[in-house]
């Protein structure tokens, strides 16, 4: 076991405790050892305390010799020894200056007194020295000259009880006068002990100052509060610009009403223009009775700052006084006098009513005396089936007005007679809401209660009519399933496949019930048999509510589980519920996926849903970190499924249907490759649409929509709050982990000498001999890394994670917490390890350091290999067994990793996150829904209890909190899926959810359909969504892998990246993109020529075990991905990754700003605001059979007034840059702001390359700092600026550009090839009549080959100019008429011309008539049309005339 043993300093537990913690062997001795340390410390305290109030009670100057001569005899030692520091003497000072005030050395009545206070301070010496402690936690004692004019200004009575909320030393509050009671609140349990010693009678608390109203409501409400708060930093929320005034708020609202509120705040609290807003909010229901402001009145503790004093009164009142300042306090004491108090408000007791007698309760009394009433009788309800009636729309409906990149949904096609609105909004992307759904014609049957009575919203039928109109068609072929894999191939003699539908609605908007209502329809229908396929047997649950909600029968929806693998599914008629793990389920010669086919039979037509049909998303495989990896089982047998069964109506839903373009796989019903479509088969697709980007993929999305295929909504986050929980990592946690960061250097460098030992690599020339062993034993090492040290960061958060559910749970809200690790497996292994007598006595420690020990016991290279030579005489290793058969290992390897765990378990333990949080909570007091099967509890002995949990426990957990019961869950991915955590107006609780994103995990998908389960219909309240993370800048490594797969995700189920991490997590976080791999590949580069200043070549590859250069010291051709890279970076130390990032980063920034200059950054669906948008041109290029669905190309012509930056805003901004300038260009007249812009960095020698950015009315421009003196820019002063800026603001504004564009839009992907390949970008045109129009651009150069493509016309009858931007294009144009030719771009004597191919000699003379020109070039006659009036002569020669000649 361990022991915790408070540490001598650091915060209170709960709210940030610093703790020692002591291994089971040091036990006895160490504790003992300890307890005598804090009891000698405190001694030393007190004997150092009171050797200078001997001093303070002489009156004379206290030197720092005197000082230091104190503290040396107090603790037997000097600083130089470590006895003591120089921040503890002057704690130390300020503690006696304390106990001397109490004395009350002096009188306090006037403010003529003050001077005497003043006095003492002048006898100080002044504090040059700071710990980290005391600026983390803001300790800047208040002098005891300010403490007087606060006292004296608080104006304390006999019958006052005052509180300070951050107490300190106690120096603000040792001068009060009588008073009744005193409350003292102090975070730091070292001051808060003196607190005690000096103030015996004060109630002594240590919450946080910020909620101090809600930590303290059981105490008498303070009528005086004097306080001098942190400035800078808040609990919770690490550095802080608010702090302040946070603490402020929350004691005004804790004072009692008419109480008196002295404060000393930051100099720039105050109605200026940056806090007005601030200012007048906090002191909405008090008055200011006196604002002061002190100038270097804080010398004595180091610092020059200005600080403001307040006295306010908790009254309404009007405008704050004027502000009186002074240089000095005793100047200022001059001056002032003491406002009156104000009367405290009469409050009226409140009247309650007179309590009844209760009756006594007799059961036989109740029977015998109780009226019979009537027995109510209900008429059966009517509820026949009926056609769901709707009006089907010719136009689209109009869209509504947009929000950022969502709009509020409507159906775009169809309106219900009866159906109501979605409870709670829905809105879907800009992209998807652009594009209007087919008309549909396929008219529904379902109760006649489900719309009248809108158990189903307008949305929600919308979908069952589509799922049925997309069921109604079948794709274009036959087919039959491929007997070698899981596609299926073209067959004369196959079967046709019936189309799908995906619902792709956002988590939380009723996909079950959709589901539910789509299987309902078709039962009505006559087919009786149909398939729900989801994620885990806890969900039947939900599927049941959601099927006897619209009027079935819970037991019509039946397991697959309730019939034996082996036996035939007696259900005559029902849904079978499957959930993908049973679906690929075997045993011997039977599996489930053939129980399920034989009861289907061959011509089922019932439907079969998957939901969750993410779940299937790797059936294609694809490449993982050792190659090639093969598809998986469930996604496969979800294939089989559909396959074997042409005729299902098959459907797909998923909130995050695939975070890839080739998780797409398993939707293979819905057309988008084969037969009739751009692409043969699904490698194609895959390829085709993966090379256009995540541009090509937020097509994928919008076509299957105009087709009929899909549906995406969300529910609207308006609302939803937003807040990032940032942990920032103190000094003890960064050593630590720093020292586990030095430990795996040491294993990695061990596992390396290891796999020489063993033979997995020659020692002598570093061949490798079993690659597969050597890729494993990496493999499985990177792995645990990264699992471990995320797992770290993740217990540090802890401290910051507490104090922000505590606070959460003070302010009335419920608190969810989402993470992805359990440690479940950890438990098992080392629970299989017990003996019996051992599991009676529990003692396991589930800390992330068993991760790594876990990872030495089973995957450290131990084994011995034998080497041979194989068949082309290369050197080969196996593993090795002796001659009995048993495997050998290697002893030294062995004693390698014997030493690696003795030295880890050594090493400071860490707390598991999940089992931290339960233990600090209480497991009575959270909910758990995690999936684990059984956690180790404390029992009220404070030994480990070993307690197992089933289904049913979830179930029960997940009620007790929707009941109220508990108001903190927590939930991991297994818990996650398909539940509802949100404040439900069916619920007891509806409090607000504050939901704590505690890790992501890897997968994208998981982590936003777990943000859904807090924000669902039908819901109390929007949640507070808070994503904890860290100042560790390799925790970027996590965040960038949900950033990109964010990008794709929100681009392929919403149609539009920006959407897919609902605004939470940055996309400048991705770290995988082709501008950071080019930036590492400079890296690597400045590295090797050492250019860098965060590390040198050998220390890098040292800790890292990167091999960046050849034997030769050559850097090597194929250098290690930004996927490895960033891996390792992980495990080093916090600074040493800081600082590498910092150059990395730069490195990215300048590639990303080159890219933007130039216009090519792939930032997706561009939305283009124009004044006016006008159609000149409309061509149809395609119109599909089946839909309707067409593509167009829009010539648009559109005006754009420019939009300049305010003056206003301009002066905001260089108001918050103390290094601006107001500058005036010489030659042009125009002005700019110049501001700092981030450095870049020189990829040559890597030294960074300042920059600027010139602020101008309508653009930005960015200059190296070195150019700047040599432009005609100068300073002018602001008056100037001003003027200026706004008359070149007035005439931009009125500046009206105007150009005309050409647009493809409408249903692409089956025009995908006809469109150009070298420009991917979709744009939005939208103008301010709310028209918008949504497609890919066709430059000019691209009409021709696009027309000829589509076979829409030939060549020669494109208009002429038209042809002529073709070819100077580089794009060949084939003419047949007047005479077969081909007309092309030539560049002649380097410059470039349009020359006619193929012509025939005998029109030579007829082509000189019409103003070409010919030239013999390497003895070959070339006929050329002069480049400036070619429109002219083609038009010429391709008139009806010239043809006939």
């Amino acid at each position: 076991m361990t022991i915790t043993i408070p540490a001598r300093r650091g915060p209170e537990k709960g709210r940030g405790i610093g703790i020692v913690m002591l291994p089971k062997g040091q036990l006895s001795q160490e504790h003992t050892l300890m307890s005598d340390l804090f009891a000698a410390a405190g001694a030393s305290d007190r004997l150092a305390a009171q050797a200078l109030l001997l001093l303070l009670r002489r009156g004379a100057p206290i030197t720092r010799r005197q000082l230091n001569e104190a503290m040396t005899s107090a603790f037997g030692g000097n600083d130089a020894d470590g006895r003591w520091t120089q921040r503890d003497s002057f704690e130390l000072l300020e503690h006696a200056t304390a106990l001397y005030l109490r004395e009350k050395p002096y009188a306090l009545e006037s403010f003529a007194d003050v001077t005497q206070a003043h006095a003492l301070v002048q006898r100080l010496p002044t504090q040059t020295v700071r710990s980290e402690a005391q600026i983390a936690w803001q300790q800047f004692s208040t002098p005891a000259d300010i403490a007087a004019l606060a006292v004296l200004l608080a104006d304390v009575g006999p019958q006052d009880v005052v509180l300070e909320p951050s107490a300190g030393n106690g120096l603000l509050v040792a001068q009060l006068g009588d008073h009744r009671s005193l409350q003292l609140n102090e975070l730091d349990p070292t001051r808060r002990s003196r607190l005690a010693a000096l103030f015996p009678e004060a109630l002594i608390t240590g919450y946080d100052g910020a909620a101090i109203g809600s930590l303290m409501v059981r105490q008498e409400r303070p009528s005086i509060i004097l306080m001098n708060p942190p400035f800078s930093r808040s609990l919770g929320r690490g550095a802080d610009d608010l702090a302040a005034v946070r603490h402020l708020q929350a004691a005004l609202r804790h004072l009692a009403p008419g109480g008196r509120l002295v404060a000393i705040m930051p100099d720039w609290f105050g109605p200026n223009a940056r806090m007005r807003d601030h200012f007048e909010t906090v002191l909405r229901e008090a008055s200011v009775r006196t604002s002061l402001r002190l100038e270097k009145c804080y010398t004595k503790h180091g610092t020059s700052i200005a600080v403001r004093v307040f006295v306010i009164d908790k009254v309404a009142g009007n405008a704050p006084p004027a502000v009186i300042q002074r240089a000095s306090v005793e100047e200022l004491a001059a001056v002032l006098t003491v406002p009156p108090r104000a009367a405290p408000p009469v409050i009226t007791a409140p009247v309650r009513a007179a309590p009844v007698p209760a009756k006594g309760i007799s059961l036989f009394r109740a029977v015998k005396s109780a009226s019979v009433k009537p027995r109510a009788y209900f008429a059966p309800a009517r509820n026949d089936v009926l056609p769901v009636d709707y009006e089907r729309l010719e136009a689209p409906a109009p869209l509504l007005e947009q929000t950022g990149v969502y709009l509020p949904y409507r159906p775009s096609r169809i309106v219900f007679d009866k159906a109501g609105e979605h409870p709670t909004a829905l809105v879907e992307s800009v992209a998807m809401g652009s594009i209007a759904a087919p008309i549909p014609h396929y008219v529904p049957r379902l109760p006649e209660r489900t719309v009248s009575e809108r158990l189903l919203s307008a949305s929600q039928l919308e979908t069952v009519v589509y799922a049925g109109h997309a069921w109604s068609q079948t794709l274009p072929g036959r087919f039959k399933p491929d007997k070698e894999g899981a596609g299926l191939v073209l067959a004369e003699d196959g079967r046709t496949y019936r189309k799908g539908f995906f619902l792709g609605d956002g988590t939380g908007a009723g996909k079950g019930r959709q589901v539910a209502a789509c299987i309902l329809d078709n039962w009505l229908q006559g087919q009786r048999r149909n398939i729900w396929v989801t994620k885990n047997e806890p969900l039947l649950e939900d599927a049941r509510r959601d099927w006897t909600a619209l009027g079935g029968v819970s037991a019509d929806v039946q397991p697959v589980g309730n019939w034996k693998i082996d036996e035939p599914i007696t259900l005559e008629q029902g849904v079978l519920f499957v959930t993908y793990p049973t679906l690929r389920s075997a045993r011997g010669d039977h599996s489930r996926l053939k129980q399920i086919l034989d009861w289907a039979g061959e011509d089922f037509e019932g439907v079969i849903f998957f939901d969750e049909a993410h779940e299937m998303g790797g059936v294609a495989g694809g490449e993982g970190a050792l190659g090639a990896k093969a598809g998986s089982q469930q996604g496969i047998c979800g294939v089989l499924l559909q396959n074997h069964l042409p005729g299902a109506r098959v459907g797909y839903a998923s909130a995050t249907g695939a975070s890839d373009i080739n998780n797409l796989a398993y939707a293979v019903r819905l057309g988008l490759w084969g037969p009739e479509t751009s692409f043969p088969d699904r490698e194609q697709f895959i390829s085709s649409i993966r090379q256009g980007g995540i541009a090509a993929m937020e097509l994928v999305a919008r076509d299957l929509k105009a087709s009929g295929l899909y549906l995406a909504r969300a529910l609207s986050f308006a609302g939803v709050e937003y807040d990032i929980l940032k942990h920032e990592l103190t000094p003890a946690q960064i050593e630590i982990y720093d020292i586990y960061a030095d430990a795996w250097a040491i294993i990695h460098r061990n596992m390396e000498a290891a796999l020489e030992l063993t033979g997995v690599v020659d020692g002598l020339e570093g061949n490798t001999l079993n690659s597969g062993a050597k890729a494993s034993a990496r493999s499985r090492f990177e792995s645990t890394k990264q699992r471990f040290f995320g797992q770290v960061l993740l217990s540090m958060k802890l401290p910051t994670v507490i104090a922000a559910a505590e606070q959460h749970l003070a302010e009335g809200k419920s608190v969810v917490m989402q993470l992805v690790t359990t440690a479940e497996s950890i438990l098992d292994r080392r629970l299989g390890q017990l003996a019996p007598d051992e599991r009676a006595e529990l003692d396991i420690d589930l800390s992330p350091r068993e991760y790594v020990i876990d990872y030495l016991e089973r995957a450290f290279p131990t084994r011995q290999m034998r080497v041979f030579t194989d068949d082309t005489g290369a050197e080969r290793s196996v593993p090795m067994d002796d001659e009995n058969g048993n495997p050998v290992y290697n002893p030294q390897a062995l004693a390698a990793r014997v030493n690696l765990i003795e030295q880890l378990c050594a090493l400071p333990p860490i707390t598991s996150a999940l089992d931290g949080l339960l233990n600090h909570f209480g497991h009575d007091n959270v909910a758990e829904i995690t999936g684990r099967t059984k956690r180790l509890i404390q029992a009220s002995d404070g030994r480990q209890k070993l307690e197992t949990r089933s289904t049913r426990t979830s179930q029960a957990e997940a009620a007790a909190f929707m009941g109220g019961l508990k108001r903190i869950l927590i939930f991991s991915d297994a818990g996650g899926t398909g539940r509802s955590y949100h404040a439900s107006l069916d619920a007891v609780n509806q409090e607000q959810r504050a939901h704590l994103l505690l890790e992501p995990g890897w997968r994208a998908d998981r982590a936003i359909q777990g943000l859904g389960r807090t924000h669902r219909t039908h819901q109390a309240c929007t949640p507070l969504f808070r994503p904890v993370t860290t100042d560790c800048k390799g925790e970027l490594r996590f965040t960038s892998t949900i950033a990109r797969r964010l990008d794709t995700l929100g681009a392929l189920t919403r149609g539009q990246r920006q959407t897919g991490g609902q605004n939470l997590f940055d996309p400048a976080d991705n770290l995988e993109s082709s501008y950071a791999c080019a930036a590492l590949t400079s890296w690597f580069h400045l590295l090797h020529l050492g250019k860098l200043k965060s590390t040198t070549l050998a220390e890098f590859e040292e800790r890292t075990g990167l091999e960046l250069t050849d034997k030769d010291g050559v850097l090597k051709d194929e250098l290690p991905p930004i996927q490895r890279w960033l891996n390792r970076l992980l495990a080093l130390p916090i600074g040493l990754q800081n600082r590498i990032f910092e150059e990395f980063l730069a490195l990215v920034e300048t590639r990303v700003q080159a890219a933007r200059e130039a216009g090519r950054l792939d930032v997706g669906v561009e939305t283009m605001l124009v004044d006016t948008a006008t159609i000149i041109d409309d061509t149809i290029l395609r119109t599909d059979p089946v839909s309707g669905a067409t593509s167009h190309l829009l010539t648009i012509e559109v005006a754009r007034r420019k939009t300049p930056v305010s003056l206003e805003r301009i002066l905001r901004i260089a108001e918050s840059d103390p290094r601006h300038a107001f500058l005036r260009n010489a030659k042009s007249g125009l002005v700019a702001l110049q501001v700092k812009a981030r450095a870049h960095m020189e990829e040559k020698d890597g030294t960074p390359i300042p920059r600027i950015e010139l602020m101008r009315p309508i653009r930005n421009d960015y200059m190296r700092l070195a150019d700047f003196a040599e432009t005609a820019w100068s300073p002018i002063d602001e008056e100037a600026f001003r003027a200026l800026w706004a008359a070149e603001a007035e005439a931009a504004a009125a500046q009206v550009d105007t150009e005309t564009i050409r647009l493809a839009t409408g249903l692409l992907l089956p025009i995908w090839s006809a469109l150009p390949s070298d420009h991917l970008v979709v744009n939005r045109i939208a103008d301010q009549s709310g028209q918008s129009w949504l497609g890919r651009i066709v430059f000019d150069d691209h009409v021709v080959q696009l027309y000829t493509k589509l076979g829409l016309d030939r060549a020669e009858n494109l208009p002429p100019g038209d042809i002529v931007k073709s070819a100077l294009g580089g794009r060949s144009v084939e003419l047949t008429q007047p005479f077969p030719m081909a007309i092309k771009r030539a560049v002649v004597n380097g410059l470039p011309r349009i020359e006619l191919v193929g012509a025939p000699p005998a029109q030579l003379a007829y082509l000189k008539s019409l103003g070409c020109f010919t030239e013999i070039i390497s003895y070959r006659t070339r006929v050329f049309v002069p480049v400036e009036g070619a429109a002219d002569i083609f038009g010429r020669l391709l008139r009806p005339e010239a043809r006939a000649a």
